[in-house]
């Protein structure tokens, strides 16, 4: 029971530590310069420790610490409860998602299995879309406690875009439940050991329709709407400051590594090599113990897959900064006369492809 606890422990506080203490503060920094970069600008480098800039990354301390110390403030004839509320809706759904998404294989340490996964449910995949419709609630309570009519506008088009996109985000990842025949995230990380098995490979279509519905549902450029500065000020959020303000921040760069560890475990083949399988690389660590190996492969899969996510996170930030804002309109005719249906005839593509023996099963 012991080693099982400290297993647990550490990988909670692993992903906690990867997502809060890395990615989140990072993510802030990198917002900035590569859109400083792609804009032509220097971009943050005001911020200093002792005279040093460290190319900007002590912004990301120094606007945690300002808003810390900022005033909490909840409008008159605000809802408090719920405006207190909703930041931690839209956080805690965003870390929870993350628990079966599997960070490595499976490897065995001095007698011990060690599964690096939080929870490996059977059914991990459907996990992830229940948890992260939750978020929704979040957004929603946030514009209408607030009690100002752009907070609600924002509220009331957060949760039609990401209602809308979260049945068609759903969808586009049947194909691959049915070519994996499972719903276990591990599961399928595991049938992509060989590369020719990867999702992107026979599924490239409903990786772009998946990675369009998820941008959506995560509300960034070019589906910012909720927020609009130019139309609704900021939205669902307007009417927050400090800590919730920094929750609801947190909360959509967590979610834009969830998406892109998401990504990941579906189509880029989880934490494996190209052309490279676990026995492979257990083999190329031979020469050393077993218990030594193992380790070798953990940490090198662990590496593998943080590279695949950043690299899906820098997509995103490109299109972040690239595309201009759609309007509603366009945002829900996207959805719903375009990915909707694209989804549901990839996946009687793949049920025909299946049937046929077109498409191999892994």
């Amino acid at each position: 029971m012991a080693p099982f606890i400290i297993e647990s422990v550490l990988k909670i506080a692993f992903v906690l530590g990867l997502n809060v203490g890395f990615f989140a503060p990072v993510l802030g920094w990198v917002e900035r310069k590569q859109s400083a970069v792609m804009q032509d600008r220097i971009g943050a480098n005001r911020a200093d420790v002792f005279g040093f800039t460290f190319i900007g990354l002590p912004h990301s301390a120094s606007d945690a610490l300002k808003l810390i110390f900022k005033e909490d403030f909840i409008p008159t004839g605000a809802d408090r409860v719920m405006h207190t509320l909703a930041p931690a809706l839209a956080l805690v759904p965003a870390l929870l998602a993350f628990s079966v998404i599997p960070f490595g294989g499976k490897y065995h340490l001095w007698g011990h299995e060690v599964n690096l996964v939080i929870a490996d449910l059977d059914v991990g995949a459907l996990f992830v879309f229940a948890i992260s419709s939750l978020a929704a609630y979040g957004v929603v309570i946030g514009g209408w406690a607030s009690n100002n009519n752009w907070s609600f506008l924002g509220g009331l088009r957060a949760s039609a875009q990401m209602f809308s996109y979260e049945i068609a985000m759903g969808l586009t990842i049947m194909a691959l439940v049915m070519y994996y025949q499972s719903l276990s995230l591990v599961t399928m990380v595991a049938k992509q050991d060989n590369f020719w098995h990867w999702g992107i490979i026979w599924h490239w279509p409903a990786f772009i329709l998946y990675l369009t519905s998820a941008i959506a549902e995560n509300k960034r450029v070019p589906f910012d709407i909720p927020e609009a500065e130019s139309e609704i000020v900021a939205g669902y959020f307007t009417e927050y400051s400090g800590l919730k303000f920094v929750m609801f921040w947190t909360a959509e760069f967590i979610e834009v590594v969830t998406i892109s560890a998401l990504c990941v475990a579906l189509f880029l083949g989880g934490h494996h090599i190209p052309f490279i399988t676990d026995r492979d690389l257990l083999e190329l660590f031979g020469g050393a113990n077993s218990n030594v190996a193992n380790l070798a492969a953990m940490i090198t899969g662990i590496l593998v897959f943080i590279f695949k996510v950043v690299a899906m996170i820098f997509i995103q930030m490109t299109i972040r900064w690239t595309l201009p804002r759609f309007r509603y309109d366009q945002v829900m005719m996207l959805g719903w006369k375009v990915i909707l249906p694209a989804s549901l005839i990839w996946i009687t593509i793949t049920g025909v492809a299946l049937l046929t023996g077109l498409m191999p099963l892994p």
